[in-house]
Formats: C-alpha cells, structure tokens, sequence
C-alpha cells in the first residue's frame, strides 16, 4: 500500500522513492501520485507537518521537550479564545508558538458574505476554508536551557529590519509560569513591547 498523508489543508501527499547520485535511495513526498511510489515508510524516518501545512519525511529526533510541556502552552493558548487559530510546533529544544499570518476574524467576515447567508452549513464551511487559508508565522517560544531542572527561557521574534531574530524576553523558570506570563500577550500591541 502506498504511503500517503493528507494535511490540515485536506491535501495529500504520497511518499515518492528515489536515487541519489551515489546510488543511495532518496525519500520525498510531493502531491503527484504517479512516479516511484514508496509502499513502507523508510526505518528510522517519521512524516512530519509544519504548520503551514508543508510535509516532510524526517528522521526521528529524540524529544527534548516531554509532550505534558507541549500541553502547558496549548493549553494557555486555550484559555483565551482570540488565540483558537495559534499552532503550537516543537523545533529541537524549543516549543514554538506560530500566528496566524493573516487577519481570521475579516477573513471570515469575507467568507461567510461569499456564502450569503448564515447557518450551520455555512459556518462550518467557513471554519475549514479558514483553515485551509491561514499561513503562519513563529513569533514565540519557550526554549529548554536546564534539561535537569525543566528550565525554560522565552523568546519573541523581533520584526525590526536590523534585528530579525529572536530576542529573550524572559526566564530561566518554569514553563508553565512563563506562558502564563507571555502567551496572554499575543495578538496584542503589548506583545512587541516585551523586552
């Protein structure tokens, strides 16, 4: 059977199999169906989706971070409904919160007025094409310095053209106490005033 994974965005991708020069096999995937389709997945690799929605085959990592950490920041995310389309990745030994890049309430706006009207159906297909939509962009994380003790520093990216990189914002401490210190400031000015 075809190896195949289909998206947040409902699109689906195969596992294609092929060669490098030195004749050693390479994996990719890509949303062509035909080619040489891979039947297994590769020993030692994993399929993983960034939250834009882009898919790759990589090999499996050991986990810094423990999934009950990844669960602290989901679940401040939560709290605050204005942040229901934030997505929580983990890159290395950080905890990556990503924005949603365009305007979600507008474009919903736009989209439901497409639909003409209000309802059920309506506003279900709205939800997915929303979905469907949004790009994202990291814009903060709680990196692990203390493996030992659980410590954690929190970062914001800085958008300004002579920095462009992420600066700290707060920590050593506990994960949980940072989020709730920070994570309440996304989607708002305050949050770029963060230093």
């Amino acid at each position: 059977m075809v190896v195949k994974y289909v998206n947040r965005k409902g699109q689906t991708y195969y596992l294609h199999r092929g060669v490098t020069r030195a004749g050693k096999p390479r994996y990719y995937f890509s949303m062509r169906a035909e080619g040489d389709l891979a039947e297994e997945m590769p020993e030692g690799y994993e399929i993983y989706e960034h939250p834009n929605g882009q898919v790759y085959l990589r090999r499996v990592r050991p986990r810094r971070t423990t999934e009950e950490e990844v669960k602290v920041v989901e679940e401040e995310l939560r709290r605050c409904e204005r942040l229901r389309y934030y997505k929580v990745d983990v890159r290395g030994k950080a905890v990556v919160v990503y924005e949603p890049d365009q305007e979600v309430e507008g474009l919903k706006e736009v989209l439901s007025w497409l639909g003409r009207g209000k309802g059920e159906e309506v506003e279900g297909l709205v939800e997915r094409l929303v979905e469907q939509m949004l790009t994202y962009t990291a814009v903060l994380r709680f990196v692990l310095v203390d493996e030992e003790e659980r410590e954690f520093v929190a970062e914001r990216y800085c958008f300004l053209g002579r920095v462009d990189d992420w600066i700290g914002i707060g920590g050593p401490g506990d994960l949980r106490e940072l989020a709730k210190r920070y994570v309440r400031h996304l989607g708002r000015e305050s949050f770029y005033e963060l230093l």
